[in-house]
């Protein structure tokens, strides 16, 4: 039987999804901020992320596409499981406290854009999330998903509506600039923390796994050895390779935006992605703040459930629970039980008056911890021929994987000299 060519977009899937997520609200806030406080001085970042960025979300997505397990899994049966609870303990704390900047950034945009109350936007966002993962077959949740990551181009449009010096962005783009003052040194390692962050590694090689189910080649996470062939792998680098692209491309164009809009204009001080969104309205118009808004939705509601799920994919297979998407609540109710814990913590976190800036910098704190932690892991497991058979890093990767390990490292222990 002669397999059905796949179209482009047949082609994108965990990859293309994880790499949106990644510019969730929390994101939106940090790139905002770049732009307004340091103007197109650090648009360097979006190229310098994109080629680390892309070879460990290749690692991770390789090592489920090979194993038919996620990371946690692959962790516990090869590995510490010290170090794995350790891991899997702050990459839970990291994400709560995500997921409640996200739900936060989430109502107070419906509440301008809709009014009535805070709380009562932020109860039923909350509650719409859970559902949605716990009731909603994977494969349909899965296309949701997907099309939810098109929000992120209200970025693009954002930035060709107001006046660019599109040479400076350019120059900017391709010759780093640096200062070396804790204000700048701290803003690149925010950065740095959101676009390399631990939750995308077990979401999208957990997700690898989940379309190996759906297309029937195991039974379930860990049951089974899937049968992988050439054009698993030339997909999964399509896949992962527009996914990061596109993530850091976003990335470039909401620095474009904040940098010619509000640093322009002396607006030098941004705490949320909606805060930016009213503070464009002014400058660059109603439509330009609408975008703005509508991409803070759209990708809030994408990044959300990654959130909370790379958190009970991490914690379910540490413990050897039942896991995954693809099954419904009397078969895995651990696996969607941290889902809404994870969820719950995140909207009271909303409640605890801790200013939005400092909590995208704890979070870029427990980031900072936990990535250079995985990503050792993730470059064993990789290497690892009894684990990866033939599939294991080739040179390239080896060496972009350990100046990933590095860079974040030192953001780390950045964080702890500012």
């Amino acid at each position: 039987m002669i397999e059905k060519k796949k179209t482009l977009w047949q082609r994108l899937g965990p990859g293309f999804i994880t790499g949106a997520a990644d510019d969730d609200p929390s994101g939106i806030a940090t790139y905002s901020q770049t732009g307004a406080q340091f103007g197109y001085t650090q648009l360097w970042t979006a190229l310098f992320s994109f080629p680390l960025m892309l070879i460990v979300q290749e690692m991770c997505g390789r090592i489920g596409t090979v194993t038919g397990e996620g990371l946690s899994g692959v962790i516990r049966k090869y590995y510490s499981k010290k170090v794995l609870a350790i891991a899997v303990a702050l990459l839970f704390i990291a994400n709560t406290i995500n997921v409640g900047a996200d739900l936060g950034a989430m109502a107070s945009t419906t509440q301008v854009l809709f009014g009535l109350p805070f709380a009562l936007w932020l109860f039923v966002i909350t509650v719409g999330t859970v559902l949605l993962q716990i009731f909603v077959p994977y494969p349909m949740y899965a296309k949701f998903l997907k099309v939810l990551t098109l929000s992120l181009l209200s970025y693009v449009a954002a930035a060709f509506l107001v006046h660019q010096d599109w040479m400076l962005v350019a120059w900017s783009t391709i010759a780093p600039a640096f200062s070396w003052n804790k204000e700048y040194i701290l803003n690149i390692v925010a950065i740095l923390g959101t676009t390399i962050s631990p939750y995308l590694f077990f979401w999208q090689a957990d997700e690898e796994v989940e379309e190996e189910i759906e297309h029937h080649k195991i039974l379930g996470f860990g049951i089974g050895k899937p049968i992988v062939v050439k054009s698993d792998f030339k997909d999964l680098w399509i896949d992962t390779g527009i996914g990061m692209f596109f993530s850091n491309l976003m990335m470039f164009f909401i620095i474009v935006t904040a940098a010619a809009t509000l640093g322009a204009n002396g607006i030098t001080h941004i705490e949320t992605a909606t805060q930016a969104a009213q503070a464009l309205r002014p400058i660059a118009g109603n439509f330009a703040s609408l975008l703005f808004m509508i991409g803070i939705m759209g990708v809030g509601l994408l990044a959300v459930p990654i959130l909370t799920g790379s958190a009970s994919y991490a914690i379910a297979e540490a413990f050897g629970w039942k896991s995954g998407l693809s099954k419904k609540w009397r078969e895995a109710p651990a696996f969607y039980g941290v889902i809404i814990l994870a969820t719950v913590i995140g909207l009271f976190v909303n409640f605890l008056n801790i200013p939005p800036f400092k909590v995208l910098y704890y979070t870029a704190v427990l980031n900072g911890l936990v990535a250079p932690i995985l990503l050792v892991l993730i470059l064993l497991i990789s290497n690892n021929k009894k684990i990866m058979g033939k599939h294991t890093n080739g040179k390239l990767s080896n060496v972009l994987g350990l100046l990933a390990t590095i860079v974040m490292f030192a953001a780390g222990v950045s964080l702890f000299l500012f």
